[in-house]
């Protein structure tokens, strides 16, 4: 299987994250429900001396889909083994993951909805049958071979559970969404980061720094780490509302959590498009960024916090979002 090119920074930031990572369900912060009901199924499992049915996480990046599946791999006292959709290219590269399972193991595929189509159908019988039928030799003189797996729980997280294919959302027994997380339960999460890396971090400064993480952990343990920094370098042992305030204006995350390109989008649907309705691909082309990135990573939380309608016809701008940008909406139409 061919190894994902990752750059430092995105070494340096998954290096973070897996140090602050909770290990099990009792420390994991917020989707009450969702660890309730994963709490029974994997107990439910270990008394059957069984394993975990296949579980499907979706939602928004950022919001721990990652974290879970090493907790329920940890919870079930089992190994976890690690693949990404695009990274599984080809029949045996599935094959070389597979055949490296152990009985009761967890089999992280991130970015699931990525995978190719007719490696998904090879997939089919791995998870229901635990098998593995793989044609081997060139064209005219092939073979195909059955692999015997062990018993194994297959963990998919994607951004996009609608661009999975329902024959195979059919086969995971749990099926789950994470939702945006509250300020209280972001101020939860960055107090104990702040313990984690020991560095004190001011009550009320915790506070700001959730109310502009976008409701997402991976933001708020971002920032945090950012303004951890200029703290560090003004000399300070402590990171109070002051400096959180200062910091994340230099870093251009205003009070309502949006940075530059959200700015960038809302102003391009304002002041280009008069207010939309119009296409997300028009928008992306308009401010230079992929259309996945402004449909997976932007518009999420525009929605969700009524900066943006999206219509039939294409992305509309509210009057949130003229208020934000302290645009006058009966002026923009001229």
């Amino acid at each position: 299987m061919e190894e994902d090119i990752l750059t430092t920074e995105e070494l340096e930031t998954d290096e973070f994250e897996k140090n602050i990572r909770p290990e099990s369900l009792k420390e994991y912060v917020g989707q009450k429900e969702l660890k309730e009901n994963l709490d029974v199924f994997i107990k439910a499992a270990k008394m059957r001396s069984e394993a975990l049915d296949h579980v499907l996480l979706y939602g928004p990046p950022g919001l721990g889909k990652t974290t879970l599946a090493h907790i329920i791999a940890n919870e079930l006292g089992t190994n976890i083994k690690t693949a990404s959709g695009p990274s599984i290219e080809k029949s045996g590269d599935l094959a070389a993951v597979l055949s490296t399972l152990e009985p009761g193991d967890v089999l992280f595929i991130d970015e699931i909805h990525r995978m190719p189509r007719y490696i998904e159908e090879i997939l089919y019988p791995a998870m229901e049958d635990f098998e593995l039928d793989v044609i081997i030799g060139s064209e005219g003189n092939s073979r195909n071979i059955k692999i015997d797996l062990p018993p194994f729980t297959l963990v998919g997280a994607t951004t996009r559970a609608g661009d999975i294919s329902s024959p195979l959302r059919d086969r995971f027994g749990i099926v789950s969404k994470l939702n945006y997380y509250t300020e209280e339960e972001l101020k939860q999460i960055i107090n104990r980061t702040s313990r984690v890396l020991d560095f004190k971090i001011e009550d009320e400064a915790a506070e700001e720094l959730a109310k502009r993480s976008r409701k997402t952990p991976r933001i708020a343990n971002r920032l945090f780490k950012r303004v951890r920094d200029f703290a560090l370098v003004s000399g300070d042992a402590i990171i109070t509302k002051e400096m959180t305030a200062k910091s994340l204006n230099k870093l251009n995350v205003d009070a309502e959590g949006l940075d530059a390109i959200d700015i960038e989008y809302l102003e391009a649907l304002i002041l280009k498009f008069n207010g939309g309705p119009v296409g997300v691909e028009t928008i992306a082309t308009s401010i230079g960024e992929e259309t996945s990135t402004i449909e997976d990573v932007v518009e999420p939380y525009l929605l969700q916090e009524g900066f943006v309608k999206r219509t039939p016809r294409g992305r509309i701008a509210t009057e949130k979002a003229y208020q934000h940008l302290k645009i006058d909406h009966n002026k923009s139409l001229f």
